[in-house]
This record gives C-alpha cells, sequence and structure tokens, in this order.
C-alpha cells in the first residue's frame, strides 16, 4: 500500500477534518499589520467570515432545491426534502437577522478606528450575497444601481464574473416555483376550473358582504360610503381576474408571477386543508419567510450602518446608509404575489366545494357529503 493510499484510510482528527489550522489563520487585522491593533477588528472580521461561510451553506441548499424543481413531477417525497431545506434556509437565515446583535457590540468610535484601513473593501463586494439573490429570483431591473452603474462592475475576476452571469441566466427559484405552480391540479377546465368557480365565489361574497347593504341603506351619504367601498373591493379584485390588467402590473414590476402561477397559488391557499395541498402550501409559506427575512437582514443591516458611520460615503465608495434604505422596498421582494395573497382569499363558507372527481385527484377520502358538494357546487357557478 502507497503511503497516500494509508492517509487516505487514516481516520482524520477533529483539526484535521475541519482544517483548522489554515482557517483560523485567515483572521488578518489590518490595523496590528500597520502597528497599532485595533481590538474590535477582530470581531468585524469574524462576523463577516461568518456570514460567508453560512452564505456558502445557503447556496447549498439553494441549488440543491433548484435541481429538485426541475423534474416534470414533483412527488411528495421530493417536496419533503424541498421543504426541509428550505427550513434550513430560514434558520439559517434568522441566525443571520440576529448576529447583527453582536456587531453591534462595537460602538461607532471604535469602529471608526480602523475603518479608514478597509480601503474600497464593502460588503456590496459579497460576491456569495449576490449569487443568492439572483438564485432566488431578484430580476435584473429591480436592483437599484450601486453609485449609477450595473453591480457587477465591482467584481474583476473572471471566474466571479463567469459564476454570476451563469446565476442569472439559469432558472431561479422564482422561475421554477412559477412553473410548478402552473402545473397546480385543478386549474384546467377538464379537472376542476378552480378559477372560474373562484370567480363566481368572489362575486357571491363581494354581493353578500358588500352590495347588499349598499341597496339596503336609506341614508344618502352613508349609502355612498358604502358603494364606495364595495367598489374599491372589486376593482381589487378585478386585477387579478382581468389577465391584461395583470400583465400590466408585472410590466410595473407590482407582481412577478404569471396570472396562471397566481391562480395556483391561490387555490393551494385556498384548499391548503387538503392533503396534498399541505406541503405545497407549506413550501409557499417558507417562500414568504425567505423573502421577509431577506428584508430583515437588509433593514438590521440598514440600522447598523446609519448607527456606525452615520450618513458618511460607504467604504466602497457607495452612498452608505443611503443607498441601503433604498434596498428594504417591495422591489426587492422576490415572492411579492405570495406576500399579497391574502388579499383575495374570501370566507370558508365561500370557497368552491371541492367535486367527487377533485376529490379524488387529490387523493382525499370520498364519502357521501362529496356528492351534496358536488350537486351544490354545479348549483352555485356551472363552468
Amino acid at each position: 500500500m502507497s503511503e497516500a493510499d494509508s492517509n487516505i484510510d487514516k481516520p482524520k482528527l477533529y483539526g484535521e477534518y475541519l482544517q483548522l489550522p489554515s482557517l483560523l489563520k485567515c483572521q488578518s487585522m489590518t490595523s496590528a499589520e500597520a502597528g497599532k491593533p485595533v481590538h474590535d477588528e477582530h470581531l468585524f472580521i469574524i462576523t463577516h467570515q461568518a456570514y460567508e461561510l453560512w452564505f456558502k451553506q445557503i447556496l447549498f441548499e439553494l441549488d440543491s432545491v433548484r435541481e429538485i424543481f426541475t423534474v416534470p413531477v414533483l412527488d411528495e417525497g421530493k417536496a419533503r426534502h424541498i421543504n426541509n431545506r428550505l427550513s434550513r434556509i430560514t434558520l439559517i437565515l434568522k441566525l443571520l437577522v440576529d448576529q447583527f446583535l453582536i456587531l453591534e457590540t462595537m460602538t461607532p468610535l471604535d469602529f471608526l478606528e480602523f475603518r479608514t484601513r478597509l480601503a474600497t473593501a464593502s460588503g456590496f463586494q459579497s460576491l456569495q450575497f449576490r449569487l443568492i439573490e439572483n438564485k432566488i429570483g431578484l430580476k435584473e431591473d429591480s436592483r437599484v444601481k450601486y453609485n449609477q452603474q450595473h453591480y457587477m462592475k465591482v467584481f474583476n475576476d473572471p471566474e466571479n464574473i463567469a459564476m454570476l452571469q451563469d446565476s442569472i441566466s439559469s432558472p431561479s427559484l422564482l422561475t421554477l416555483v412559477e412553473r410548478w405552480l402552473e402545473r397546480t391540479p385543478g386549474l384546467a377546465k377538464a379537472e376542476f376550473h378552480f378559477w372560474e368557480r373562484y370567480q363566481c365565489a368572489v362575486n357571491r361574497w363581494l354581493e353578500d358582504q358588500w352590495y347588499k347593504p349598499v341597496k339596503d341603506e336609506n341614508d344618502p351619504e352613508v349609502k355612498e360610503t358604502l358603494m364606495a367601498e364595495y367598489q374599491k373591493q372589486k376593482d381589487s379584485f378585478d386585477t387579478v381576474f382581468d389577465p391584461e390588467k395583470h400583465q400590466k402590473s408585472m410590466e410595473r414590476g407590482e407582481r412577478r408571477l404569471s396570472h396562471k402561477a397566481f391562480q395556483g397559488a391561490l387555490m393551494i391557499s385556498l384548499y391548503r386543508d387538503e392533503s396534498r395541498f399541505n406541503q405545497p402550501f407549506h413550501l409557499l409559506t417558507l417562500l414568504v419567510d425567505i423573502d421577509s427575512l431577506m428584508t430583515k437582514w437588509r433593514y438590521n443591516h440598514v440600522m447598523m450602518v446609519q448607527r456606525m458611520i452615520g450618513s458618511k460615503v460607504g467604504t466602497g465608495g457607495s452612498s452608505g446608509y443611503h443607498y441601503l434604505r433604498s434596498t428594504i422596498s417591495d422591489r426587492y421582494k422576490v415572492f411579492l404575489d405570495l406576500f399579497n395573497l391574502s388579499t383575495f382569499l374570501i370566507p370558508r363558507d365561500y370557497i368552491p366545494p371541492l367535486t367527487i372527481t377533485m376529490k379524488r385527484t387529490l387523493s382525499s377520502v370520498i364519502n357521501g357529503d362529496c356528492v351534496d358538494d358536488e350537486v351544490r357546487a354545479s348549483k352555485e357557478c356551472s363552468p
């Protein structure tokens, strides 16, 4: 047996396995190199290195989820893998949000002691964070320009640029989720034709909840107020009923999902109690959690920067606080449609009952009540 083979079979010690000798030598303080070490620079370096390590894990989980989504049919076993890995990403993001508390034990004056030695180094240059944004599905035209230029301009290494370009050109999580939602069972007319039944149910709800009080009101002023409320509700639903209005909302950046994918997401949310929709609904919830936690991370970053440097120019030459503050708007939410789904939910009593055929499709138990539901559904709204 060669020496190389014996080394492979030899059990590794803890430090060797984790490559700790190399890892723990990666904290080089610029203040110490200049002969005037600043205690808190060590914390600053450790915290940011920890961020990058967790970013690497997020990318590892994210890439595996995207790969699973590429299969033509997503079975329940695969869905569990997706949910488990997305749950892991949310827990990591929660940790990263809280990690700012440790960094904030450093005072602004402590930071000022070594900040000038950072030169042009800036968190904006985090390649992994840009990869995460792209792979989740942040649109290029949604980004706020950095120093009036494209964010990729800060990266010079050809390998880094290639990775960024690949993250843009390959299907994002948003794109893959959109395709998956478009295949939601029950959207097709031959299956259940959810969308027509849903529109019918909404119209009944608007009539009962909003329009009848208008007709029954005798006071002209109150009647006018009630009518305005009814019209406001109706107009809101019209933005999703009309495919052209939905498309225009997408062009304005107010929506991200295609009209059919939005229908799928809404159907899953309304019928979340059906066994086949349990995991899909959990998946949609996790996507909202990830988007929400990314926003919280950005917000905490903004607050920390304002606390540390006020309105000073950022180390990378950006406007610092003012630039970062612009990144916490809705334009940076990838799954914005899922945040707004609650706008279009209706009370359970108005949700169109599933037909026997649809119950079978969703693998639910068939009983006598389903027959009554089918008859009731056909009377209330016949597609």
